[in-house]
């Protein structure tokens, strides 16, 4: 009997005997199969087997070791043969679809159908490399797509691919191993105090001249800006509560949203020329809502359009570049107000703590990290107060 006859016969020896125990393995050739014929054989908690093959013995022991040990820690995948795209539309569909808010849903949902679908969707899930990730990236960037887009693209394939890792579908996260392009950090543009009165000096009497004010001196988002309701005020106590933020959700229109994190639910104080502004603003509303009659919506909106409906953000943001450059100020992001507020409250010398509080930061780190720019300058006003303290020059 030659040795190939032996293997064969050993071989058919393993098949017809008992099944074997949960967390054994075996490495064996297969003489009758073409190409790769060394086997990597390992019996999974259900009795099945899960075999891959190689080219070498050595190769296929050092697989089954590793079958083995992920095996061992629950890192083994075990799940059953689905295409990337049938994963993904389960995960988005049962997973983050309630656990999320719908704007976010329906951007990781467009994420996916524009870039990861239509070349990777077809992909086992299994089967999925680092390589293969890599290669969608690079064609993303090469197609003019920002490394900010790449990122985001990222985000959802690392997250969805993470619960898959939980559910040992599969064994690791090949996200963990891709290169992502550099982001380029932007550079906000921010208002000093002078130029902040200046602004507001040159929206007098504009249709949002509150709303600046409210933006400059609180450091409010737009959305929570926009979604503030005159419930919200207390005129008594100077305060405004935060308990709402509006977002246009596509095919939907705007909507009302709770805000993300508890810190964002916030109490501020107003500063009583904002105040007394607010008063005059209801007023002139009030006049607004008289004139427009049943057309009038009732939203309780402290800042809408003419019918009582919500403020369309592109349009206040239009206006807001209109009276900068009236102003004769540089041009930045409405969302720049918001930097604008912090990094003026530092420079007066408020406490990084009470910013991050205003500003409804979930901690402090992110409120230093952001501000950090403006630490040197109070560093030396502090320094500066040792020496006049001590006769200053010596």
């Amino acid at each position: 009997m030659t040795d190939e006859e032996k293997q064969s016969k050993e071989h058919k020896k393993r098949k017809r005997g008992g099944r074997r125990a949960h967390g054994t393995g075996s490495v064996f050739q297969r003489i009758d199969r073409k190409g790769k014929q060394w086997v990597a054989q390992l019996v999974l908690e259900n009795g099945k087997t899960r075999q891959r093959y190689f080219w070498t013995q050595a190769e296929a022991a050092d697989a089954l070791n590793e079958m083995l040990y992920e095996q061992k820690r629950g890192m083994l995948a075990t799940g059953p043969k689905q295409t990337l795209k049938q994963y993904l539309e389960d995960w988005l569909e049962h997973v983050q679809r309630p656990a999320v808010r719908i704007n976010h849903y329906i951007n990781t949902r467009t994420i996916m159908n524009r870039h990861i679908l239509p070349i990777l969707g077809n992909v086992q899930l299994q089967q999925l490399t680092a390589q293969r990730v890599q290669t969608l990236y690079a064609r993303k960037l090469d197609e003019g797509k920002s490394a900010k887009t790449i990122h985001h693209i990222h985000g959802v394939l690392h997250k969805a691919l993470a619960q898959a890792v939980r559910w040992r579908l599969v064994s690791r996260n090949v996200c963990d191993d891709v290169e992502l392009p550099r982001l380029t950090r932007y550079e906000h543009q921010t208002l000093t105090a002078g130029q902040a009165h200046t602004l507001l000096e040159g929206a007098r009497g504009h249709r949002f001249e509150v709303l600046l004010a409210l933006a400059l001196t609180t450091g409010m988002r737009q959305g929570e800006l926009l979604g503030l309701h005159w419930q919200d005020m207390n005129f008594d106590n100077g305060t405004l509560q935060v308990r709402r933020s509006v977002s246009r959700v596509r095919g939907q229109g705007y909507q009302e949203f709770e805000p993300k994190t508890t810190r964002s639910r916030r109490m501020l104080l107003v500063p009583q020329f904002v105040l007394e502004m607010l008063k005059e603003h209801r007023i002139h509303q009030e006049a607004i809502k008289q004139a427009a009659g049943t057309a009038w919506q009732e939203h309780d909106l402290v800042f809408c359009n003419m019918y009582g409906s919500f403020l369309r953000p592109d349009r206040v943001r239009k206006q807001f570049q209109k009276l900068l450059a009236d102003a004769g100020l540089p041009h930045m992001r409405f969302h720049d107000l918001r930097h604008s507020a912090a990094t003026i409250f530092m420079s007066w010398g408020v406490p990084a703590k009470v910013v991050q509080e205003i500003l409804g930061h979930a901690n402090i780190s992110m409120t230093l990290g952001i501000y950090s720019h403006v630490l040197p300058g109070m560093q030396d006003d502090a320094m500066g107060k040792w020496d006049n303290l001590f006769g200053g020059d010596t």
